[in-house]
């Protein structure tokens, strides 16, 4: 059964009341693909758009998203966060990859906030680069790992460009 829907099949949102505030953490990850156009203008860690510095804009997009998830996602609980921090770099590809890490001590986890992090921190991506190319691709957003509640889950990193879980500047 999904957790969103009641007995009857009608949507409703999930009940948490029951149950105890405890630490939660989610880390997503979104993948960029850039063409040359863009990568040409990548110097210093980031991309000099012509709407300002690329990389550090998306950060300040992705974590305003997380704030405001439950304003996006239909039925998601409102949650005050404790800690919001989006990374991106360039990898082997030379794809950015932007990781998103939330956490909170809430009685529901943030998956779907870091979720959303990694996606508006790539749609920025997009929109501060498009003047070069449009054909920047998008690709694969997803959820790394989670903690709290009751399973923890961790994605195994794809062979091709292992993404670090934990940043040991953290």
């Amino acid at each position: 059964m999904f957790s969103h829907l009641d007995a009857d099949n009608q949507p409703t949102m999930v009940d948490v009341g029951g149950k105890a505030p405890s630490r939660r953490e989610a880390a997503a990850q979104a993948l960029v693909r850039l063409p040359r156009e863009v990568l040409a203008q990548f110097k210093d860690g980031d991309i000099a758009g012509k709407k300002g510095p690329v990389f550090q804009t998306a950060i300040i997009a992705g974590i305003m998203a997380c704030k405001k998830t439950s304003e996006l996602i239909p039925l998601c609980h409102p949650l005050a966060l404790d800690d919001c921090k989006i990374r991106i770099r360039l990898n082997e590809q030379q794809e950015a990859v932007i990781e998103c890490r939330v956490s909170c001590h809430q009685r529901t986890g943030v998956e779907m906030e870091a979720l959303t992090g990694a996606t508006i921190a790539a749609l920025t991506l997009y929109d501060m680069c498009k003047a070069y190319s449009h054909d920047i691709v998008i690709g694969e957003i997803r959820l790394l790992e989670k903690s709290g509640g009751k399973s923890d889950f961790r994605a195994p990193s794809p062979a091709r460009d292992p993404v670090p879980v934990r940043d040991p500047a953290d």
